[in-house]
This record gives structure tokens, sequence and C-alpha cells, in this order.
């Protein structure tokens, strides 16, 4: 241990003043065992220092062909390995300059042991919570409706999800999966998260529009008890409440009675997948035709019903239509300009921002994405763009 007499004698070599530094000096040792593989340095910034301050925990997410990403309760990000020129040490109890501005005048020694040193750590940077295998799990087992009773055994269920069960293989915070189990139209059954079997989703919707046409109701006014009553022989009552959430908006009559009003754009967005899901292509007029006949009588078709689900082809005679959904393209930045520009060459900002608005950060417009990853050019006074690079073929 040295003593302040060699602190000082150390400051006239190195031609330091000591009035010019503060009064505590520490000095450093090494324990016997140290080494830099104890542990791992992270950078948090304040937001991350009050979550843990406050007794929360962090978790790091990935299965074993996954880059590992780190959340809180509501945010995800991404881990990267920082290296530093300076060694880095561990000190427990090392106080920092601004902690030790009310200390004496005094000149004072401090013998502080390192437990641990590195020349990286561990940089945080906010990311988009990683949810396209979400659905991709999900669908391993749709829910296709009531199993029917049978004397045979049931046969052992394929592969189901619990929320523990999700948070462990998605790479996302918790309030993140739940918001997009919703957004999904997911329910919880037996515990397990379910996604209804397409087919058996439209069979509900198509119960509950014509149980309105029959009874002569508005689309605005859907009334839940008499709903449920009337449709309880076909369907259990649960799929039909959760179909009118994803297909309408819940509220309270004058009356005190619940209600729904159905949104008549999900109705005849759906109808239009239920229609483009069996054709390679659709001619845009027979297609915007068939729709209209299709939807509910009273519902009205129109083709912004379909940004980030069917791409409009308008430079083939006769013009042509196509399923084209935003969930089913890559979810790495590069890899779905790559995978659109594949598809089309050159792509006017209103076609292409459907299937790039969910990359933008919470501040980025699709103009500015596309400045960033695509080139423009003036086409018959229309600005469109194509790629920056060569796309492979």
């Amino acid at each position: 241990m040295r003593t302040l007499e060699e602190v000082n004698a150390t400051l006239e070599i190195a031609k330091l003043k000591e009035e010019d530094l503060l009064p505590v000096t520490h000095c450093l040792s090494f324990g016997e065992n140290v080494s830099s593989g104890d542990y791992c340095l992270m950078e948090l910034d304040e937001t991350l220092c009050k979550h843990i301050e406050a007794g929360k925990s962090l978790v790091i997410r990935g299965d074993k062909d996954e880059h590992a990403i780190l959340c809180s309760e509501d945010k995800t990000y991404d881990l990267k390995m920082a290296d530093t020129s300076n060694l880095l040490l561990f000190v427990p109890g090392c106080k920092t300059p601004d902690q030790m501005k009310e200390v004496s005048a005094d000149a004072q020694l401090v013998n502080a042991e390192v437990w641990g040193f590195s020349n990286c750590y561990w940089e945080l940077k906010q990311q988009r919570p990683r949810l396209k295998k979400l659905k991709k799990l999900l669908m391993e087992c749709p829910y296709e409706g009531p199993s029917l009773p049978t004397e045979e055994e049931p046969e052992v269920p394929e592969q189901m999800y619990s929320t523990a069960d999700l948070l462990e293989r998605i790479q996302a915070s918790k309030e993140e999966l739940l918001a997009q189990l919703k957004n999904i139209n997911a329910c919880e059954i037996d515990g397990f998260w379910r996604i209804l079997d397409f087919d058996y989703e439209m069979k509900l919707v198509g119960h509950i529009t014509q149980l309105v046409d029959s009874e002569s109701w508005s689309f605005t006014e859907v009334p839940l008890s008499d709903c449920l009553q009337e449709l309880s022989g076909l369907e259990p009552k649960e799929m039909i409440e959760h179909c009118l959430n994803c297909y309408g908006r819940q509220y309270t009559t004058e009356d005190g009675k619940v209600a729904f009003s159905l949104d008549e754009d999900k109705i005849c967005r759906a109808t239009a997948q239920l229609l483009l899901q069996n054709a390679v292509k659709f001619h845009l007029s027979e297609f915007q035709e068939v729709w209209q006949q299709s939807v509910p009588e009273g519902m009205s078709t129109k083709l912004d019903q379909l940004r980030g689900l069917a791409l409009v082809d308008r430079s083939t005679r006769p013009e042509t239509i196509s399923l084209l959904r935003v969930e089913d393209l890559p979810e790495d930045t590069l890899e779905r300009f790559s995978c659109l520009f594949g598809m089309r060459e050159k792509w006017t900002e209103n076609d292409i921002a459907p299937y790039i608005q969910d990359l933008c950060g919470e501040k980025q417009t699709t103009g500015a994405l596309l400045t960033k990853f695509a080139r423009s050019s003036m086409q018959n006074g229309i600005k469109v763009y194509n790629s920056r690079r060569p796309i492979a073929t």
C-alpha cells in the first residue's frame, strides 16, 4: 500500500500540481484471482439506470441461432460489443469526482481493490422488436373451432404457447409482445395464445353480418347480448365476442347496454384477402366487381382499404391486383428493400409506403427512409424510387 508521501513524490515526477487535483487519492490494487472474464460491463442510458435502480429486471432474449437482444418491460435494445482503448476497471465503492465535492480539503488516501477489468463493454441501442416469428409460431396450431365430441381418446395437442412460452421465444418486451398479439387478433384459450384459422374467422364474420341483415340492425349498433344469444347455438360465445372485438368497436349505449360498431374497412379488407389468397393475380376491374358483390350489403369497397395487403399493377394491360401482405416480407430493413425491388424495379412512394411504414422510427417518415435506402428519379412527371444496389437474380 502506498503512503501519502509516495503519492506526492509520484505527482512531482509527473509534474502535476497537488492543488489542481482533488484531495482524495485512490490507490488501486489487484486481487489475487482477478480476471477479465469475471464481469461483463454494460453501458446504460438514464432511463435504463432508473429502471435498474427501481429494482426492475432486464432480460436477454434470443434462440441459439439469433443475435441476442436486451428487453426491459416495454422496450427492446440491440446488444453490440464495443471496444475501448482504455482499460475499464471494476472498483466497488470507488467514488466519482462529483461525489467527492463535499469532502474535506485535507489530503486523503483511499485504498481500493480492483475486482475485475475489461477493454470492452456491451453497448445498447433501442430497436424495433423482432415479432415476425410470433405469427409463425402461433400458426403451428391455428384454432379451427371447438372439437366435436367423440368417444375416442383426444389426440395430443400440437405445440401451443402461453405468454411465458412466447417470452422465451420472441425477441420483444412483454408490453410489445402483448400489443402484437392484439394486433394479429390472437386470443387466449385455456391459457394458450391461438390465432383463428382464417376460414374459420371469416365464417364467424359471416354469421355476424348475416344476423345483422336478418335482424335489420345497423352496422354501427350491434347489441352484444342479442348477438351472443342468437349465435351461441352455432359457435362458442367467446369466439363470437372475440370476432366482434376484432372487427368492431365496443361501446355502451344510452340505456347501458354493450354494443359494437362494425368496422367497414376491416370487413372489406378481410373479404378481399379471402378472394385474393386463392389466385395469383386478378384483373383489377373484375376483382373490384366481385369484391363489392362479396361484402355485406350497405358496405362499400375502396382500394385504400387494401394498403399493405394487396399490390395493384397499373403498368399492365389490363391492370392487375395480387396479394402481397406486409407481414410476409423480411423484418430486416435491407432485406425488405431488396425483396421489394426484386418484385418491382420502380415504385412510387404511395405504392411502397404501406410496405415500409413499420420500418420507420418514431419520428421518421417513409420519404426519409426511401432517401436513405433508394434512389429517386422522375418518370412522366412522377417521382419514382429504385434500388441503390444491384438486385441478385
